[in-house]
């Protein structure tokens, strides 16, 4: 099965602005699509079941695609990486995180699991997003997530993350932040974006 050609032809699909299918070994689990609101989320996964029929010969069972939709202003750009969608499981005393984002025409999608405590969530989903991050970041570079804290500021909550760097032999420490307006997840993801944007074009796989 040629996953990137099936990932490229999904991507051409009408109303459809990133994909990223998840097969390995060949076997598709998952489908993840970023798309406008132009079409219904069922008739995106009719059209990427009918693509993979008529071009492929492949069965998609409807049940491996996820569709995310964002208006037309959300989408527009994709020079830097944008958060998409931020998603938690909890089992028990574990839990799993999931940041999804888009970078040009990607989607990436990266997972963190640890324990299910309010003190370690912050990092959770720093670690979540690097995750995604290094899909795309060139061989050779590695980023670690070394503090994640959401403090108060002045009467406000900032989330603060410092990341390190490492290429060609050297470390950098790289800082970022971000208030926090409705939803500390984001702006946690926020803050490793914002620690990251000056370097990611430097480090970013072409």
């Amino acid at each position: 099965m040629d996953i990137p050609s099936l990932q490229d032809k999904i991507r051409r699909i009408e109303g459809i602005e990133a994909a990223r299918v998840v097969a390995p070994n060949g076997h598709i689990e998952e489908i993840h699509v970023l798309a406008r609101r132009t079409k219904t989320p069922k008739q995106l996964v009719r059209d990427i079941q009918s693509l993979g029929h008529a071009l492929f010969d492949l069965e998609i069972d409807r049940r491996v695609v996820s569709v995310v939709q964002l208006a037309d202003s959300d989408i527009e750009g994709g020079i830097r990486p944008a958060l998409v969608d931020v998603s938690e499981a909890v089992d028990g005393a574990t839990a799993d995180l999931t940041v999804t984002m888009r970078w040009e025409d990607s989607l990436l999608i990266g997972k963190a699991s640890g324990a299910a405590a309010h003190s370690t969530r912050p990092r959770l989903i720093a670690e979540a997003t690097l995750a995604a991050l290094r899909q795309s970041i060139r061989g050779g570079t590695a980023l670690a997530v070394t503090s994640m804290d959401v403090p108060m500021l002045g009467g406000r909550r900032v989330a603060v993350a410092q990341i390190v760097l490492v290429s060609q032999g050297s470390e950098r420490m790289l800082i970022g932040s971000a208030y926090v307006e409705d939803d500390e997840t984001r702006a946690i993801v926020r803050a490793v974006l914002d620690a990251l944007n000056r370097v990611l074009p430097d480090i970013k796989l072409h």
